[in-house]
């Protein structure tokens, strides 16, 4: 890949997996837009591994304590950090099993689409916005049940879909249950750990065993992807402490609308499959 298209997909993933507003359909528009070759399913895993390094890394003292209160579950000592570690656990399962379903099915080679994109956007954009909007504002993390967890795992399963935004509709689902806005993206945030890794692990197997090297540009555009997205989840933790999540929704109505107007009227957008 040229050093452009590097630096470019690694901004747009650092930026965009923790904003609402979808990384993987950003991840397609990329090449789309600038007509480039699709950069690849595992290019876009190493950008989604710097990621998950970046969420490591700001929350380590939650990573840390749900690590002991599993420790303290299996010498029969239930804590409230082994709660939460369950809760993530449970909302990580719905997005395990229709992402084997896809990827078994060969559905998933299907979803690279700009049209997609658009509409997801803008579907999910307004559900964002009735949420927030109507959502109240009484409950944090600590306050998590089974229930809502494995909701807001179903929710993040849709994120399979490029478009939705895994961040987005996981913080969605979260305000209806009236979670507050930093606790709806805190617990957003630490249930992408699990399915992140998940999702790299496997697909990076599938290309050591079918013999597809990982290249050095996709390695260096998930390092660059890691700095991007460590300063971008300070950002977003700090804006919706002071804000609502409108700007987001304004952004990818817009986004939306302005891709099918181009559809629409027949302007190239590029390949991406």
């Amino acid at each position: 890949m040229p050093i452009e298209q590097i630096l470019i997909l690694a901004l747009i993933q650092g930026i965009t997996e923790f904003l609402p507003v979808s990384s993987s359909g950003h991840l397609i528009l990329a090449p789309a837009l600038f007509h480039w070759a699709d950069q690849g399913v595992l290019t876009d895993v190493m950008t989604h591994m710097g990621s998950l390094l970046a969420v490591l890394v700001y929350f380590w003292r939650d990573v840390v304590a749900m690590f002991w209160g599993c420790i303290d579950a299996l010498r029969g000592r239930i804590t409230a950090n082994g709660r939460l570690a369950f809760y993530v656990l449970i909302g990580t399962i719905p997005i395990i099993l229709v992402g084997a379903a896809l990827k078994f099915t060969g559905l998933s080679d299907h979803l690279r689409s700009v049209t997609l994109v658009a509409v997801n956007a803008i579907v999910f954009g307004i559900l964002m916005y009735i949420a927030d909007t109507f959502g109240l504002m009484r409950r944090k993390v600590s306050d998590m049940t089974w229930v809502p967890a494995l909701i807001i795992g179903i929710a993040q399963s849709l994120a399979l879909n490029p478009g939705t935004s895994r961040s987005g509709i996981t913080m969605t689902a979260a305000r209806g249950f009236g979670f507050e806005r930093p606790e709806a993206a805190r617990y957003s945030f630490l249930l992408s750990i699990p399915a992140t890794a998940a999702a790299g692990l496997l697909i990076i197997g599938d290309a050591v065993e079918n013999g597809v090297a990982i290249t050095w540009d996709a390695i260096i555009c998930g390092a660059l992807t890691f700095v991007v997205a460590l300063a971008t989840i300070a950002f977003l933790m700090q804006l919706v402490r002071r804000m609502s999540f409108l700007p987001f929704v304004i952004y990818r109505i817009a986004l939306g609308v302005i891709l099918l107007a181009l559809i629409f009227w027949g302007v190239p957008l590029g390949a991406v499959a």
